[in-house]
C-alpha cells in the first residue's frame, strides 16, 4: 500500500481517521492507530511483521535495562541492542553485498544469500538506536507501556520511508495530543502538496530519466548527461520531499508534530548547507549519534567524517556507487571545512551558487547509476570523454517535450510560495485572500493528482527501496 494510492487515500486513511476520533479516550486512540500501523505495515510486507514486533519487543526490553540501577547490566543492554539492530541491517540488506565483494578479493565461490529486504528496516532500526541512546544518555525516560513503544515503532506514516523520527521527538505526544481544526487543515494541506510533488512532478520526471538513462549512456551528448543528472535530482527532491510532506501531515491529522525534512536544499550556497536542508532527520541522526562518538578513547574529528559519509552512502544501498557518492560529498564537507566558513563567505555568491549545483548534478549521477560500468560511462560523458558530441537532438527533444514539466519543476523547487503567500498575507485582507488561495490550491492538487493516479503509470516512493 502506498500513500499516492487511491484505496490509501480515499478509503485506508479515512476510515482510520473517522474510528480515531469516534471516541477522546487517548488510550482508544493510540490502539486504532496502532491496529491500523500494523495493517498498514503487514499489507505491505506481511512475512517480515514478526521480524519488527520481536524487534519492538527486544528493544522495548533492553531500554528499561538500560534505565536501571545496574552500571553493568545497562552497559551491556545497550551493546546488544545495537549489535541487534545494526545485525539486522547487516543480515537483511548487506549480507549479500558483503559476500559478493568478498569473493570478488579472495577468489572464493561462497554462496549468495538471497534474503528479502523487509519493509522500511532501514528506517525503524535507526529509530531503535536512538531511543536506546536517548534513554542511555538520559535524554528521555523508558517507555513503560509496550503498546505505546509498539506505536511508535511501526506507526506507519513513518515506518516505510521516514522520516527518522526519534522518540525524543513525540514522547509526550505519544501519551497526550491536542487536535485543532488548524492541525486538520495543515495535515491536509501537506498531504496535498506532497500527492502534488510525487504524482505531478517526480513520477513524469522519472520518465525523462528513464527515457536518457536507461539506454547506452556513452551515446548521450555531453550536455544531455548534464541535463539527465539535473533532473532526476529534480525527481529525487520531489519524491522524496513529498513522503515526506505527506508523511508529516498525516502524523499532524492525528496530532503528532514530526520534524522537517527538507528546507529548499537547492538555495544552498554551501555542501554544508544543503545537507543541513536535505533529508535532514537522517543528517541529524548520524551528526548526534555518530560524528561525535570517541573512537579509540576520544571524538576524532576527521575519522568521525569518515564514518558518517561513509554510513550515509552505504546506508543507502548496498552498491558501491552509494558509497562514492556518500564519500564524494564527505569529501566537499571536509574542503569546505578546512576553507573555513569566513573564506567561503568571501566568495561571490553566484559562484558558491553554481559550485554548489555543479557538486550536486554530479552526485546525483553518482547515486543513479548502481552498475560501475554504466557509471563510468556517465562520469566520461559529463566531460566529454566517450567521444560524444557537445549538443545532440535528444537533448534538444526533451527540452522542447517537457518545456513546461522543467519549469515548473525548477520553479516549486525554490521558496517561491512562501514568498507569495508572505507577500499576499501582508496586503490588507490578505489572511483571506491567502487562506482562499490555499485551499483553492490544495483541492485542484487533489483533483489532478487523483485524476494521474488512476490513469497514468503508478511509480513507487524511491526511498522506501532503501
Amino acid at each position: 500500500m502506498l500513500f499516492a494510492d487511491p484505496f490509501f487515500l480515499y478509503f485506508f486513511l479515512p476510515i482510520c481517521t473517522v474510528l480515531y476520533f469516534v471516541s477522546k479516550n487517548g488510550r482508544y486512540r493510540n490502539a486504532v492507530l496502532l491496529f491500523f500501523s500494523l495493517l498498514f505495515y503487514a499489507w505491505g510486507d506481511l512475512k517480515s511483521l514478526p521480524l519488527l514486533l520481536a524487534a519492538a519487543a527486544l528493544n522495548f526490553f533492553l531500554g528499561r535495562l538500560i534505565a536501571g540501577k545496574r552500571p553493568a547490566a545497562a552497559k551491556a543492554a545497550l551493546v546488544c541492542g545495537i549489535l541487534f539492530d545494526l545485525g539486522l541491517l547487516v543480515v537483511f540488506k548487506y549480507s549479500a553485498f558483503f559476500t559478493e565483494n568478498f569473493n570478488a578479493l579472495t577468489g572464493l565461490s561462497l554462496p549468495v544469500p538471497e534474503i528479502a529486504f523487509p519493509l522500511g528496516v532501514s528506517f525503524y532500526t535507526f529509530r531503535l538506536i536512538s531511543y536506546l541512546l536517548d534513554v542511555r544518555w538520559e535524554k528521555i525516560p523508558p517507555e513503560k507501556s509496550f503498546s505505546r513503544f509498539l506505536l511508535y515503532v511501526s506507526l506507519f506514516p513513518c515506518t516505510v520511508a521516514g522520516p527518522v523520527v526519534r522518540y525524543a521527538d513525540i514522547s509526550e505526544e505519544m501519551r497526550i495530543r491536542e487536535i485543532s481544526v488548524e492541525d486538520l487543515y495543515a495535515g491536509v494541506s501537506r498531504i496535498a502538496v506532497g500527492l502534488g510533488k510525487k504524482v505531478i512532478l517526480a513520477d513524469l520526471l522519472a520518465g525523462i530519466t528513464e527515457e536518457l538513462f536507461a539506454g547506452e549512456i556513452a551515446s548521450l551528448s555531453v550536455l544531455g548527461c548534464w541535463y539527465g543528472a539535473v533532473v532526476y535530482a529534480l525527481q529525487m527532491y520531489y519524491d522524496f520531499s513529498g513522503y515526506s510532506d505527506m508523511a508529516i501531515g498525516i502524523a499532524r491529522l492525528f496530532g503528532f508534530h514530526f520534524p522537517e525534512n527538507f528546507n529548499y536544499p537547492f538555495v544552498c550556497k554551501t555542501i554544508a548547507e544543503f545537507w543541513q536542508r536535505w533529508h535532514i532527520t537522517l543528517g541529524s541522526f548520524f551528526r548526534d549519534y555518530l560524528l561525535y562518538v570517541p573512537i579509540f578513547g576520544s571524538p576524532r574529528k576527521y575519522l568521525g567524517l569518515f564514518l558518517v559519509w561513509f554510513s550515509t552512502g552505504l546506508w543507502h544501498g548496498a552498491s558501491w556507487n552509494f558509497v562514492i557518492w556518500g564519500l564524494y560529498f564527505g569529501l566537499f564537507i571536509l574542503l569546505e571545512n578546512l576553507i573555513g566558513k569566513k573564506r567561503i563567505k568571501k566568495i561571490p555568491v553566484p559562484v558558491r551558487h553554481l559550485y554548489t549545483k555543479l557538486v550536486i548534478t554530479v552526485g546525483f549521477g553518482i547515486f543513479y547509476f548502481t552498475d560501475t560500468a554504466r557509471l563510468g560511462a556517465f562520469l566520461a560523458g559529463l566531460f566529454g570523454g566517450n567521444g560524444n558530441p557537445f549538443f545532440g537532438e535528444t537533448l534538444l527533444y526533451s527540452l522542447a517535450s517537457n518545456a513546461f514539466l522543467l519549469a515548473a519543476a525548477v520553479l516549486f523547487s525554490l521558496p517561491v510560495v512562501p514568498w507569495v503567500k508572505k507577500k499576499l498575507e501582508e496586503t490588507p485582507g490578505g489572511l483571506i485572500a491567502s487562506g482562499i488561495f490555499t485551499t483553492a490550491a490544495n483541492v485542484t492538487l487533489l483533483v489532478v493528482s487523483t485524476v494521474l493516479m488512476i490513469t497514468a503509470e503508478s511509480h513507487p516512493f524511491l526511498y522506501a527501496h532503501f
